[in-house]
């Protein structure tokens, strides 16, 4: 007799259905790639949406699969859908709808490609349904009260997301600056405008909150696995140096040099919500180190220093307090 409740996915399932995010993901990069590299873009069916709305399509075919298989085996309504994949049912007619109404957009607008290209109303709403459908393995993970253990989809699902919402920052992130940029900024040439060097420093606070909140968001609920921190700094650096044309590769491995580090703090720390003083310390510690490994990346590429000492010195202990008063506020107290 077949066993009241809602279906569960399964591991393989979630496998797929990231895997086919992932491809529903490199598609949007590729787009914004283009919009932003190729100026001379002027129509709506390009490469680049195919790979985008194929990805699209396949994600939302395996969805909708994954329902009719547990149709056939008897399970009606909101049983025939898996636990976690509810909103993505609701974001899938969303995001096609979007899709219509983008076309029509471009047709009427035109193509952007500058920076009006994050604040275009229906790429926002495309970018929101594509979380929600790509947060699923997340969901999943999360809702499964069996386990303290993360699985790979799930953390995957987890770097997808945050790689949207820097995709969706160009203006406020510090992993599109190249390492001469870098050192540019912060030696204050005669003549330079302080909104640049203001701008490069709202960018590491802004771009802190957005590598830090998905680490500590996941440590409330699960003991992280060595490597988390890794793979989210892999899959943001992958997606962001292509649509900067690998134009900051040194500032990237520092990224990605500073997730080993991270996870060697989440592997001595253990940061979790019964262990509170080393959640905050981790907050306080991974901001830190990732951005004193940022500038010297910079300083090693480019062989010099930049010349105002205190921006370079001071900048990583500001995120780092920035990254502690998040953690105390996710965390106020021990659970």
């Amino acid at each position: 007799m077949l066993r009241q409740g809602r279906a569960i996915a399964g591991a393989r399932a979630d496998f797929v259905t990231v895997l086919l995010g992932t491809w529903f993901a490199a598609g949007l990069f590729l787009d914004a790639w283009a919009h932003s590299n190729l100026t001379d873009l002027e129509s709506f069916f390009t490469p680049w949406h195919a790979v985008f709305y194929s990805g699209f399509s396949a994600t939302g075919a395996w969805i909708c699969w994954l329902i009719y298989r547990n149709y056939q085996r008897g399970r009606r309504g909101l049983q025939a859908v898996p636990v976690g994949y509810g909103p993505a049912v609701v974001a899938l007619p969303v995001f096609a709808v979007m899709g219509a109404l983008d076309f029509t957009w471009h047709s009427t607008i035109g193509i952007e490609t500058d920076i009006e290209i994050v604040f275009s109303p229906t790429h926002l709403g495309l970018v929101s349904a594509m979380m929600v459908i790509m947060a699923t393995p997340l969901r999943t993970a999360w809702l499964n009260r069996a386990t303290d253990r993360p699985t790979f989809p799930a953390l995957l699902s987890l770097a997808l997301c945050a790689s949207l919402v820097l995709l969706f920052l160009p203006y406020a992130s510090a992993a599109t600056y190249n390492s001469e940029l870098i050192v540019r900024i912060y030696t204050f040439i005669k003549g330079q405008s302080t909104n640049v060097v203001g701008k490069l420093s709202a960018s590491i606070l802004i771009t802190n909150l957005v590598m830090l909140a998905p680490l500590l968001y996941a440590a409330r609920r699960w003991r992280l696995p060595f490597g988390t921190a890794t793979l989210l700094q892999v899959v943001l650096m992958s997606l962001t140096t292509a649509v900067t044309e690998y134009t900051t590769m040194s500032t990237a491995a520092a990224f990605v040099v500073a997730g080993v580090v991270t996870d060697v703090l989440l592997l001595k720390l253990r940061p979790s919500e019964e262990r509170v003083t080393q959640f905050r310390l981790f907050g306080f510690l991974t901001p830190l180190v990732t951005w004193y490994l940022y500038f010297a990346s910079a300083i090693i590429a480019t062989g010099r220093f930049p010349s105002v000492t205190e921006m370079w010195t001071g900048a990583p202990l500001v995120a780092a307090f920035a990254g502690l008063l998040l953690a105390v506020v996710m965390v106020p107290g021990r659970r």
